[in-house]
């Protein structure tokens, strides 16, 4: 990222009927190439073309985070906002994506679109956003809709770790483990692929909206996913989370499902893996809060493919930090690195011959309080630009490792948190 000053821009929000039909299918008020998009329940944000982007790469000389909330501060200082509407994804608005590691090669980079049609319960809005000099392009007026394209699929294989490779890596976070270097490491394997160049990418963000209502469906500079894990929600000096960890797949009938959800709530390597990244969260956030609650036991989150083992956290900020200041303090959490976390980072890169990019990062938006929305980049995948007539594609799924875990039991893991975003590519 440079130097150079912040652009000034000019950012418009009113409300609009949210019964109009245009509002249906958010999705088609954003790219069919490169969508923006934050969804849960049929609500949530899409974004139209770029208006202006934030960029930080790994020769940062500070965390990544820090300089993005650095360089979204001056820009919402400098911006002119003329928000009577007032809700959550009213105002100026980025959509957000940082990288797994801070080493990783892809950037950490906010993405302000020109338009925003948004849905909240029994509230809609549109915001326009220009620059200073792009006198013409005030809008605030709901766009025509844009078509879907054909549908398409992809093709998938094995990428850099194979299953045999990923029980192999397995076995060597359990010898991390067992001579104290670790207690847990979260291990993940990849698909990769290709889809035609003129793929609809909208039509994958649909599929997961629909099969997946209660994820965050979201779609941000080129990754695609629907993820049910809350990093962090920041909202009027409050911050609330949802920890995930610990899976057992859905059983294919009412008994089997019932017993699948038994053995996960009575699973000791499950529940130890589970206050593994509760204490990372609560020990990230504590500094920041004050009233802090957290659930005396987890919950089983029910997902159409999988039962989690949840705990909710919540708490009153104390100190005025942003939600990007929150991203830096809580990633990565044990929930998808291990812990410690340096420690377990380090074995992730020894055992893992990929870089991870996005998976697994903050994915969210921000607003120009530093408020927002944000998840883990999970049940996702990450496009490239298209070459020789194709659009390169790499999808990741990672499982806990900690004493007494089984290598085939953990790649078992990975297939069933493969399944949301392998069934709807194809």
């Amino acid at each position: 990222m440079t130097g150079s000053p912040a652009p000034r821009l000019h950012v418009r929000t009113r409300e609009i009927d949210p019964h109009d039909p245009a509002l249906g299918d958010l999705l088609v008020h954003t790219s069919p190439a490169a969508p923006l998009a934050w969804l849960r329940r049929g609500e949530g944000i899409v974004g139209a073309v770029p208006v202006t982007r934030l960029d930080v790469g790994p020769d940062a000389h500070e965390p990544r985070a820090q300089a993005l909330a650095r360089a979204w501060a001056d820009l919402a200082a400098s911006a002119d906002i003329d928000d009577p509407v007032d809700l959550p994804g009213t105002g100026l608005v980025g959509f957000a994506v940082l990288p797994f590691d801070e080493r990783s090669a892809a950037d950490a980079s906010i993405v302000v679109p020109s338009l925003i049609v948004g849905r909240r319960g029994d509230r809609a809005w549109v915001t326009g956003i220009r620059l200073e000099t792009d006198v013409d392009s005030d809008t605030t007026v709901v766009p025509e809709p844009i078509p879907y394209e054909p549908y398409w699929s992809a093709t998938l294989g094995p990428g850099a770790l194979d299953p045999d490779g990923y029980q192999a890596a397995v076995r060597g976070a359990l010898e991390a483990i067992a001579a104290g270097e670790a207690g847990k490491i979260v291990v993940a394997r990849d698909l990769v692929g290709t889809v035609p160049e003129v793929a609809d990418l909208r039509r994958l963000v649909h599929e997961l909206s629909c099969g997946y209502p209660d994820t965050w469906t979201y779609a941000v500079d080129g990754i695609i996913g629907a993820s049910p894990e809350t990093l962090a929600t920041v909202h009027d000096g409050r911050v609330t989370a949802r920890v995930l960890a610990g899976t057992r797949p859905r059983g294919a009938d009412a008994t089997q499902d019932a017993a699948s959800r038994a053995a996960l709530t009575a699973s000791a390597k499950d529940l130890d893996e589970h206050a593994y990244a509760v204490h990372s969260v609560v020990e990230s956030l504590t500094g920041h809060t004050t009233g802090l609650t957290v659930d005396e036991h987890p919950f089983t989150l029910e997902l159409p493919n999988v039962w989690h083992l949840a705990t909710d956290v919540a708490g009153a900020l104390t100190d005025g930090a942003t939600s990007l200041d929150l991203i830096q303090a809580l990633h990565p959490t044990a929930a998808v690195a291990g812990t410690p976390t340096d420690t377990a980072i380090e074995a992730i890169r020894r055992l893992e011959p990929f870089d991870r990019r996005r998976y697994a990062g903050p994915v969210g938006w921000i607003d120009q309080h530093g408020d927002g929305e944000w998840a883990i980049a999970l049940r996702c995948a990450q496009f490239d630009a298209p070459v020789g007539g194709v659009m390169p594609v790499v999808a990741h799924a990672g499982a806990g490792i900690v004493a007494g875990s089984d290598p085939e039991s953990e790649l078992l893991e990975t297939r069933v948190k493969f399944r949301p975003i392998v069934d709807a590519l194809a």
